[in-house]
């Protein structure tokens, strides 16, 4: 499932994070991947413990628990620390590639299985050339160039890459989500599910219908959900 997620952040914290993001500490992308990556990676990335970085994933995060569509459509369970990169100039292009499948969150230990991926647009459209996130899955190929503050999720196991960008500069944050319910497919049912049971609520309030299906959304849910 490919689901667009219009104003996940806020305009006045795109504007806060273009600016820490204008003078950050820039380093080239391909730093720590691994050789296939190498081949195809070249854009630049914010280091995860620098000061921009740290204060824009507190804003990500924030933004993620007031998101109740992003709840719907992931399911978390673990959150990958969200990271930041940029293209443009010389470093301006991802070519065709899966991320691994499982990573290390930093700091913790803890291990993440990458079944949700997360791109947030902090560049408006009209601000570069280029740039689209290319998304190749069951849902045929998606070319994705969002308004700033506006996010993408897609499956982890998309063959995707980012285009060139031939002018301005693209900025963008980026994550993963290992969720409760690892299938695609039946993450799509319960968000489907979960949004036809909103608007029928919002259109009819609670009944003993809707009570009915709600037993079966979390019938299912406690079926395939991995906890």
């Amino acid at each position: 499932m490919l689901l667009h997620l219009p104003q996940f952040l806020s305009p006045e914290e795109v504007s806060h994070a273009q600016s820490l993001l204008a003078t950050a500490p820039w380093t080239d992308g391909r730093k720590g991947t691994g050789e296939l990556a190498r081949q195809v990676k070249n854009n630049e990335q914010l280091d995860h413990d620098c000061e921009a970085a740290r204060t824009i994933r507190a804003m990500v995060l924030r933004a993620l628990d007031r998101n109740p569509t992003f709840f719907s459509a992931a399911l978390p369970k673990k959150v990958f620390p969200p990271r930041l990169n940029r293209y443009g100039g010389d470093s301006n292009y991802y070519g065709d590639h899966i991320d691994g499948a499982v990573r290390y969150i930093p700091g913790s230990g803890e291990r993440l299985r990458t079944d949700v991926s997360c791109t947030i647009f902090l560049t408006d459209p009209q601000d570069y050339d280029g740039g689209e996130l290319c998304i190749a899955d069951t849902f045929g190929e998606q070319s994705v160039k969002l308004p700033a503050g506006h996010a993408v999720l897609y499956p982890g196991t998309s063959l995707h890459q980012v285009k060139p960008v031939t002018r301005g500069y693209r900025l963008a944050c980026f994550f993963w989500i290992e969720s409760l319910v690892r299938s695609d497919e039946q993450r799509r049912m319960l968000y489907e599910l979960d949004m036809n049971l909103l608007a029928l609520r919002q259109q009819h309030g609670d009944d003993a219908h809707t009570t009915a299906l709600t037993g079966v959304y979390h019938n299912m849910l406690r079926m395939w959900a991995d906890t």
